[in-house]
């Protein structure tokens, strides 16, 4: 269990409070392109994201949000930089959360216009630090450290409190895993708000999940965290993907299917490796408790994997097909996936 953080509702999705980690992502696509928005954000729902995050960079873009927020399930933060006018447009066009970044969005006045119209629409707003966007004061202070992130962040919230606004989350991101590791560590002993994690330009798919995977990954080991977002130089479906494995591999999430498959080595003879990739993407959907084996042979296949539900190992032109540790059957190589696939069907649908 973490740290008890404070209950913020982000369009019916409950954030922080105790409720379990939510999963975030941002659409590629230009906002004011309506179609491929909704398109984008259709795949992103349907891969698992929770909450959904779009650019607002000019009018059109603000002006878009009514016709998207209406064709979309998902509740959707408008990201907003340097204008607090479309801050307020994107509010009044139906954004359920607003993210400010506190390096770019102005002074108290400009603060307070976005506060007041947070206030009337009664939506929470998340301030959103990283260190390409620090205030002068807080660089020349601290320098480019975990420090500054937290003071500019916790520095803007203060000034929204002061303005009446309480629904907040904050975020302090860097790219740098340790500075990131190091910023909300001390983030989360000084507020009692909800925290966004990430870590921000993590970079292409393989670079950017290990990196994603260390830094969000060990602040939710120490119960630091409320909501993930893993950002990629990808599709962001690819994003979904990776923060449930993130939360899986941290034991924070219980309904899904688990497969486990050993790397292989000389004694493999038959193509384990392609299996355990298809067996992998076919259970991705389910919502089940369960756990498969793909294991390259049978001198530990089944022993390794003993607590799987159903596990195969392969042999000289002939697999095992065990459940719970135990010989269930014996298939030839030819037939192995054919077979294998049956009996996870059977497991996980009943047929």
């Amino acid at each position: 269990m973490g740290k008890q953080t404070k209950l913020v509702n982000v369009g019916g999705v409950l954030i922080g409070g105790g409720e379990r980690i939510k999963i975030q992502s941002m659409t590629t696509t230009k906002t004011s392109d309506v179609e491929r928005t909704v398109a984008q954000i259709a795949a992103l729902d349907k891969a698992g994201c929770e909450i959904v995050r779009v650019a607002i960079s000019d009018e059109a873009d603000a002006v878009a949000l009514k016709e998207v927020v209406e064709r979309i399930r998902l509740p959707l933060v408008a990201d907003i930089h340097f204008s607090p006018k479309l801050a307020v447009m994107a509010i009044e066009n139906g954004a359920n959360k607003v993210r400010i970044n506190p390096g770019n969005i102005g002074g108290e006045r400009e603060i307070q216009y976005v506060a007041d119209c947070v206030k009337a629409h009664k939506i929470p707003v998340r301030v959103g630090s990283n260190t390409g966007s620090i205030e002068k004061n807080f660089l020349e202070k601290y320098g480019r450290s975990a420090e500054a992130l937290v003071e500019s962040a916790l520095y803007n919230v203060g000034i929204l409190e002061k303005f009446g606004v309480n629904d907040i989350v904050i975020s302090v991101k860097a790219s740098d895993v340790p500075l990131t590791v190091k910023a909300y560590t001390l983030l989360s002993q000084k507020t009692d708000y909800p925290l966004h994690l990430g870590v921000t330009e993590a970079g292409t798919t393989e670079a950017g999940i290990v990196k994603s995977a260390v830094g969000i990954g060990s602040l939710l080991l120490q119960g630091i965290g409320d909501t993930i977002r893993v950002s990629l130089t990808d599709d962001p479906v690819q994003e979904i993907y990776a923060a449930k494995n993130i939360l899986r591999a941290c034991g924070l999430e219980e309904e899904f299917v688990e497969v486990v498959s050993c790397p292989t080595c000389g004694r493999c003879a038959w193509e384990s490796m392609e299996l355990a990739n298809k067996v992998t993407d076919f259970v991705r959907p389910y919502k089940k408790k369960a756990k498969l084996a793909v294991m390259g042979c049978v001198v530990n296949g089944p022993g390794e994997a003993k607590d799987a539900d159903l596990g195969i190992a392969g042999g000289n032109g002939s697999c095992l097909i065990f459940k719970k540790g135990e010989p269930y059957k014996k298939v030839s190589a030819d037939e192995a996936e054919e077979e294998f696939f049956k009996e996870i069907r059977l497991l996980l649908d009943g047929e």
